[in-house]
Order: structure tokens, then C-alpha cells, then sequence
């Protein structure tokens, strides 16, 4: 399924995740914005969207994330 990618706009690929937990998945939206990305790559693994054992986010590329994408007031539990 070819779904389009808004990352051009925004930077991160919301649409298409959307598009995959609510479309695909037929999550609840309510059930797809309480997923953790870990809970949301697991259900895709076993929908056969994703390859099975893809690679796990390593903390460079999570602070990357996190510093380009910040959430208001978090600190991460970094104590920052």
C-alpha cells in the first residue's frame, strides 16, 4: 500500500503512520494515539507491514529526535 509521505512539510512521516494504524491496522484512534512507537511497530511487524526484527532506535539517533522534535517542558527523564 502506497500511502503518501508529508514528510516535506513537517519532517516526520505522520500521515503514512496514520494511514498505517488506522487504515491498515483499523486501530481505534483513540487506541492508535495511546501506542508507544514500540507498541505501533510491533502490530505492524505482525500485520506483515514492517520486516520482522528491524533495528531498534539507538540513543544517538533518539536524542537526534528528541532535540529536532522536542516535546513542550520534557525533559526525557534525563534531568536536564
Amino acid at each position: 500500500m502506497m500511502v503518501p509521505d508529508n514528510r516535506a512539510t513537517s519532517g516526520f512521516p505522520w500521515r503514512r503512520l496514520m494511514a498505517l494504524g488506522l487504515g491498515v491496522l483499523k486501530l481505534h484512534p483513540a487506541s492508535f494515539w495511546s501506542m508507544t512507537p514500540r507498541e505501533l511497530g510491533a502490530a505492524l511487524e505482525g500485520a506483515g507491514v514492517l520486516p520482522r526484527g528491524a533495528d531498534a532506535l539507538d540513543r544517538a539517533t533518539l536524542d537526534r529526535l528528541i532535540q529536532r522534535y522536542p516535546d513542550q517542558g520534557a525533559d526525557h527523564g534525563r534531568g536536564d
